[in-house]
């Protein structure tokens, strides 16, 4: 089934923290918009994610440790693809990686020679609370190399992604067995939800691997999906399609709060 055969449905509500709640809804993959709709226009860097100026940046600076790791690739703990042509990804220290929590965030990570935004794609489980394992290419942008591990601040920042959201369906997953994982987020991903038959939403317990999983399944689809970031962005996609291995775009993107 072609996903561009189906009409989607973006709403972005904002929750606690983020203001008074709002939506837009349209058709497209690009989602709705207009007046109202929380996230409204695009700012520098944020890769063309709408701007909600309900929703402030979270300016919370950690501190710790940068290393590297020879075989980053863009794979890992997260269960993302490799991405050889974007390197700029690291592994979350086992406490802030939070069983998979930290999974697709974006972090501007700042060294002894600048700063540098990464994807955190990965679990560095020796590492102590505050750390960063970066890939190479990443790290010789803040510290030489030959250092192997240099001090560090960072924080939290909107991924610059481009498009809507997606939703990966995992190899092996049925009707009978469902795992989604979510991809070309804004920021990190608080929870999945799906609706039933009733009207009601479900939260899906997430994985350490990154993937929300139902053993019991979902059914043969479409879905209704509600996704919720750590700011309390909400959006809910109407009829998600399902096959095996594959992507589904959402109806729209999760905004950036203002600081970001």
């Amino acid at each position: 089934m072609s996903v561009r055969s189906l009409t989607w449905l973006f709403v972005v509500v904002a929750l606690t923290g983020c203001g008074d709640a709002a939506s837009a809804s349209g058709s497209g993959a690009d989602g709705g918009g207009g007046a109202g709709a929380g996230p409204t226009s695009s700012g520098p860097g944020t890769g063309g994610a709408p701007l909600n100026p309900n929703c402030d940046a979270d300016l919370t600076v950690h501190q710790g440790e940068a290393t590297f790791y020879d075989f980053a690739d863009g794979s890992g703990n997260c269960s993302f693809p490799a991405t050889p042509d974007d390197l700029m990804v690291g592994a979350m220290n086992q406490t802030d990686y939070a069983g998979s929590a930290a999974c697709g965030a974006c972090v501007e990570v700042t060294g002894p020679n600048g700063a540098i935004e990464v994807r955190i794609v990965d679990r560095c489980p020796e590492c102590p609370q505050g750390d960063i394992d970066l890939s190479p290419e990443a790290f010789e942008l803040i510290a030489p190399l030959e250092q192997g591990r240099v001090d560090i601040s960072w924080r939290y920042v909107a991924c610059g992604v481009q498009g809507p959201m997606q939703y990966h369906f995992k190899e092996g997953s049925n009707p009978f067995w469902t795992a989604i994982q979510l991809r070309n987020h804004t920021y990190a991903i608080a929870s999945l939800e799906a609706r039933d038959a009733a009207g009601n939403y479900n939260a899906i317990q997430r994985l350490d691997y990154n993937y929300f999983v139902t053993d019991s399944g979902l059914g043969d689809g479409p879905y209704a999906l509600r996704v919720t970031d750590v700011f309390g962005q909400v959006i809910e996609d109407e009829a998600i399609p399902f096959a095996e291995n594959s992507l589904a775009p959402s109806g729209g993107q999760l905004g950036v709060c203002q600081g970001d």
